[in-house]
C-alpha cells in the first residue's frame, strides 16, 4: 500500500488548516473528507472522537495520525493537513501538532488498515520530509512532495 493509494490527489491535501484545537481540527478534517469520499461527515466525525477517546492519535513530533472506520468505506483513504498554527493535541510527547493525516478505512480492513497506518508512520518518520512538508504551503506542492518521497523510497 503506498501513500499514492491512500490520497486522491492535490484534492485530499489541505494546506493551511485554520483548526484552533483538536477538537475543530477533527471536525474540519472530517467536513473536508466526506466531501472527498462521500462519507456522512458527523459518523466520521463521531469516529474520530471515539478513537481520540482510546488515546491521543498525536504520536509526536507534531504530527497525528487521526483514523477511524467506516462500514461505508470500500477502501482505505487519506486526507493529509498541514496547519496553518500548531494545536494541542495530547500528542505523547505533549508537542502541540501541525502535521496531520487522517486514514479512514473500511469496517473490516483489519490487515489493511494496520498497513496503511504502518505506512504513514513510516513515511512521518521521515525528518527531512516533515521539514519540507511544513516549509510548504501549497496543496498541489505538498501532494507532490509525499508522492515524491514514495516513489524515491520505492526505487531505492
Amino acid at each position: 500500500m503506498e501513500i499514492a493509494d491512500l490520497l486522491t490527489g492535490p484534492d485530499a491535501v489541505l494546506a493551511s488548516a485554520k483548526a484552533t484545537g483538536k477538537k475543530a481540527l477533527l471536525a474540519e478534517i472530517a467536513s473536508r473528507a466526506a466531501g472527498l469520499f462521500q462519507i456522512d461527515e458527523r459518523r466520521l466525525f463521531d469516529r474520530l472522537l471515539e478513537r481520540e477517546r482510546l488515546g491521543s492519535t498525536g504520536i509526536g513530533g507534531g504530527i497525528a495520525i487521526p483514523h477511524g472506520r467506516l462500514s461505508t468505506m470500500t477502501r482505505p483513504l487519506g486526507l493529509f493537513a498541514r496547519l496553518a498554527h500548531p494545536v494541542d493535541f495530547d500528542a505523547i510527547d505533549e508537542r502541540p501538532v501541525d502535521i496531520v493525516f487522517l486514514l479512514v478505512t473500511p469496517e473490516g480492513a483489519g490487515a489493511d488498515h494496520l498497513k496503511a497506518l504502518a505506512r504513514v508512520s513510516r513515511l512521518l518518520r521521515d525528518r527531512s520530509l516533515v521539514e519540507k512538508l511544513r516549509a510548504t504551503e501549497n496543496a498541489e506542492a505538498l501532494y507532490a512532495l509525499l508522492i515524491e518521497t514514495v516513489q524515491t523510497q520505492s526505487a531505492a
